[in-house]
């Protein structure tokens, strides 16, 4: 099961930081993939169960590969501590907070399983989608941290 995760202590208190992570409406201003989210449903905030679209793209340098829009459901949601979500249920998405003195240590993390065939061997080999994934993660926590602090 192809999984990776990424970390950042950020000068914030956990209920802070989760409150930034869990308006998924605010995605776009973070993720270098994930460009717009909005709640569906009549959902107006986070809990489990509660479902969101997003709109992503994935480039090759300069060049966009694939643009689409995933739903995604709120898997656990514990203010302060844990935000997951699973999108199409298959990719689950997960930010861990932990305190670290006056600060949060913030881990996200993504797994999914692994389809068999040519499609693992373009995804996985060719495209070298679970680096990219990682290193976007890095991208959006530093994009989340330079938020708070500011």
């Amino acid at each position: 099961m192809p999984q990776g995760s990424a970390s950042v202590v950020i000068n914030r208190a956990p209920d802070e930081v989760f409150a930034l992570i869990a308006d998924v409406t605010r995605t776009g201003e973070w993720s270098p993939e994930c460009h717009a989210c909005r709640w569906v449903g009549g959902a107006t905030g986070p809990a489990v169960g509660v479902k969101f679209e997003g709109d992503n793209s994935a480039s090759i340098g300069p060049i966009t590969a694939k643009r689409w829009t995933t739903t995604s459901e709120i898997t656990a949601c514990e203010p302060g501590k844990v935000f997951e979500f699973a999108a199409e249920g298959y990719t689950t998405w997960r930010y861990e907070l932990e305190a670290n003195g006056t600060a949060t240590k913030v881990t996200e993390s993504y797994s999914y399983a692994s389809e068999p065939g040519m499609q693992k061997f373009l995804y996985e080999t060719v495209l070298r989608r679970p680096a990219a994934m990682t290193k976007g993660m890095q991208k959006t926590l530093e994009r989340m941290k330079a938020a708070l602090e500011a």
